[in-house]
């Protein structure tokens, strides 16, 4: 126990514990994220099922039939399951892998250059952390990261080198897929994306990129790299170094996502749940974490402008005949998600309109 108080809780990184000689075999009890029976998953608790592929290419260069047939798709996997694939997206494998070592370029850097971008607040541009938010979780999670705020005004650190040109030029194609990807969705729900890109003040859309590392765990049965949740924002886009580890809850089971290579990675967010009425859910997922390899994400996160009064469609209120979420503005939702402990989808469901 004397070498588990070595370490303060607040001011050590996932990747100085992974490689502490202190914790060869076991980690420290606060890091038991699984630790209670309920929370132990049976075989049953999975499903095998196949997450939806969506074909980039022909949404943005098909024929007007095959267009239509991949929004069809599109309605169907944000629908049913709030996550899909995508292919054929266009972002060359170059890029992809570049951003990819930048990023472990980054939480490779001594600590003194990373604990530069240590923050506290959401809203801090560039954000160096570990866990999730250690001010207000009892326990911590099997993670490092790096947000940073890349629209509408683009922040970088400074090092390493060349980080900030491969993240812009990154962020600039997520960007881009997610707004093809949000004008087919809007179509899927008949709306009109002249009328919501106003109401959301997408001209100034919010974007952050995040790099998250997931180092071996010497007990990965105990640990988890983030708890189950659902994002904020309309849509995540993902991309991984080629070790699994995101699982998804589809219909009350988890699933072990195996993306297909050159693939991304789509959920719908809690936004695009609040702007649809609640007709496209966002979905619970979670990371785990292994005691081999080293896990490593990036996730683009495209939502509307902060200052945006997020509130659903009122032509979906309309056919729907209720209003299922008040609403909120964005900046006010992150505050309070990160004021409060990750518990699933805790915040949106205080926007929840109740039927009693």
């Amino acid at each position: 126990m004397e070498a588990q108080a070595s370490l303060p809780l607040p001011n050590h990184t996932i990747k100085e514990l992974s490689k502490s000689q202190a914790f060869t075999s076991s980690i420290p009890s606060y890091y038991h994220a699984l630790r209670n029976p309920d929370e132990e998953l049976r075989p049953e608790d999975f499903t095998d099922e196949e997450i939806p592929v969506i074909d980039f290419s022909l949404l943005v260069g098909g024929t007007a039939m095959e267009r239509a047939e991949v929004i069809h798709h599109l309605c169907m996997a944000c629908s049913e399951w709030g996550f899909f694939m995508v292919v054929n997206h266009g972002i060359p494998k170059r890029l992809m892998d570049e951003t990819l070592d930048a990023f472990e370029n980054f939480f490779n850097q001594n600590e003194e250059d990373k604990n530069e971008y240590l923050g506290k607040h959401v809203l801090d541009p560039i954000r160096f952390g570990t866990s999730f938010n250690t001010s207000v979780d009892k326990t911590r999670y099997w993670r490092d990261y790096l947000k940073v705020f890349v629209n509408p005004e683009f922040h970088s650190p400074a090092k390493p080198s060349g980080f900030r040109n491969i993240l812009f030029e990154y962020a600039a194609y997520t960007r881009e897929i997610g707004k093809e990807l949000l004008k087919a969705i809007w179509e899927s729900l008949e709306l009109k994306t002249e009328d919501i890109e106003v109401a959301l003040d997408f001209s100034s859309c919010f974007q952050i990129i995040v790099g998250n590392l997931y180092p071996p765990c010497p007990q990965p049965e105990l640990a988890l790299g983030i708890p189950a949740h659902s994002d904020h924002g309309l849509l995540t886009i993902l991309l991984q170094n080629g070790i699994n580890g995101l699982q998804v809850k589809h219909k009350g089971k988890w699933l072990h996502v195996k993306p297909l290579p050159n693939s991304f990675l789509v959920n719908t967010g809690d936004h695009m749940e609040i702007v649809s009425n609640g007709r496209y859910k966002s979905v619970l997922h979670r990371a785990e974490v292994n005691e081999k390899s080293t896990r490593m994400s990036i996730v683009s996160l495209i939502g509307p402008s902060l200052e945006a009064i997020v509130a659903p469609a009122p032509q979906l209120v309309d056919l729907d005949h209720h209003l299922s979420f008040n609403a909120m503005r964005y900046k006010d939702f992150m505050q309070q998600q990160q004021a409060n402990p990750l518990k699933e989808k805790s915040i949106l469901d205080l926007l929840r309109v109740r039927d009693d």
